[in-house]
């Protein structure tokens, strides 16, 4: 859903960070009509504007996208509204986001995806449906694909419920492969994963906590890239991968040149199991915090490429649903609002991966995941969508301050570098810090 401008805007003395475009310089920015007019060195640019952004000292960059995202519409708006999450969304500088299907009632028909388009859930920035992948998410009979696709939805899942079914999962491939449409996994084998709340070892053992074995996630993801390696043309996206040995079957895909790519969350490339604590539930979440070698693991494939995007995995809760036992609590976190803060202050700055990777991350890749075109560039005529963010900004994040619903976050009163300073969506500025 794209946001027409009906004025241009020209965004001048920033350092622009283009990935797609090799772009690493300063640059001015001319937006007008929703689209990119021009990018030429700085003082360049002939005539005027209508309105103009000072970005000296900034660095802009591509709209973010972010693949994975809970917006809980329709049926669970207590948590979450479309509108609360994207403006979430935009002050975090994302300009799209992909939206589940898990919701009430799930999100398995055309009707559904036209429905969440709609200007009536007053989003503020672009919204891409997931579709389920099976009727109900049940893992049983495949929805229809081609009617979800001709009414917007850019992928299809059963995210939350894997699909665990190795013939419905070669059918889900081929139909996708048919109709160029990528099939997201939720990778979990539920049959060793059966009310366990976090994942298996010390911290799990010392807290006396039913556990997630690694090989739970693992198994699955080697399974589904042994399909997509089989299947000619299917798309398979790893979502919020977490262990490293879901890591190897990744690669081992993608040297074997099959179609597959894959995800990873702040929260999986910062924390720890060991982080639970004393039984905190805003560190329960699936899949669980995992090891120190699973992180670090993480660490080298978002360094090396392997990894294709950074995805946020919002997934907001109301209070009740995280102030019980940690057994009985939701599982998942709010991210929106800490995900480009997190990358900086823990990529950049801890372990030198380069800004213009993490811009990578958060732009040209997921597009190429989601063939989401003319956008994750800047490129002249793609979409005017702007992230414009200081890489050297310390802040400290409230959760109250958050514009979701939810405050269901463990980054609540953590110091970060790196901030986003305004998001333009079609050429409109739908955030800005005054």
């Amino acid at each position: 859903m794209s946001r027409q401008a009906d004025k241009s805007l020209l965004i001048k003395g920033g350092h622009l960070i283009d990935p797609a475009a090799k772009i690493n310089t300063p640059m001015d920015v001319l937006l007008r009509d929703g689209r990119v007019a021009e990018v030429v060195p700085p003082g360049k640019i002939r005539g005027g504007a209508d309105e103009k952004f000072d970005a000296r000292g900034l660095i802009i960059a591509p709209g973010f996208i972010d693949l994975h995202v809970h917006l809980r519409e329709p049926g669970q708006g207590y948590k979450e509204t479309i509108a609360s999450g994207t403006a979430a969304a935009a002050a975090g500088g994302f300009t799209s986001v992909c939206t589940m299907p898990n919701t009430a009632p799930v999100v398995d028909t055309a009707e559904w995806v036209t429905w969440l388009r709609s200007r009536e859930r007053g989003a503020v920035v672009n919204v891409f449906p997931i579709a389920a992948a099976t009727r109900a998410s049940r893992g049983a009979t495949l929805t229809d694909f081609a009617a979800l696709q001709r009414a917007g939805a850019v992928a299809v899942t059963d995210d939350g419920k894997p699909i665990l079914d190795d013939d419905i999962m070669r059918m889900a491939l081929r139909l996708g492969a048919e109709l160029n449409m990528p099939v997201v996994q939720h990778a979990e084998d539920t049959r060793l994963t059966e009310n366990c709340s976090m994942h298996e070892g010390p911290t799990s053992f010392r807290l006396g906590l039913r556990a997630m074995p690694a090989a739970a996630e693992a198994a699955v993801v080697d399974r589904d890239v042994n399909l997509a390696q089989q299947i000619r043309d299917s798309r398979l996206h790893v979502a919020h991968l977490s262990t490293s040995d879901a890591l190897k079957a990744v690669r081992r895909g993608k040297r074997g040149k099959a179609r597959v790519t894959c995800e990873v969350t702040p929260h999986h490339f910062t924390l720890l199991d060991e982080d639970v604590g004393e039984y905190n539930t805003n560190f329960k979440m699936n899949p669980p915090l995992r090891s120190a070698t699973d992180r670090e693991a993480i660490l080298v494939a978002l360094a090396d490429g392997t990894v294709d995007a950074i995805a946020t995995d919002h997934a907001p809760h109301a209070a009740h649903e995280k102030e019980v036992e940690f057994e009985r609590a939701a599982f998942g976190i709010t991210g929106l609002e800490t995900a480009l803060a997190l990358a900086i202050t823990k990529l950049h700055r801890e372990h030198k991966i380069s800004l213009t990777r993490i811009v990578e991350l958060f732009t040209v890749g997921p597009a190429r995941v989601f063939d989401l075109r003319g956008r994750g560039s800047l490129a002249r005529g793609d979409f005017a969508d702007v992230t414009i963010f200081d890489p050297k900004k310390r802040w400290r994040f409230e959760a109250w301050k958050s514009r979701s619903l939810s405050r269901n976050t463990p980054f609540d009163g953590w110091q970060f570098t790196g901030k986003v300073v305004a998001t333009v969506v079609g050429g409109k500025m739908v955030y800005r810090v005054e």
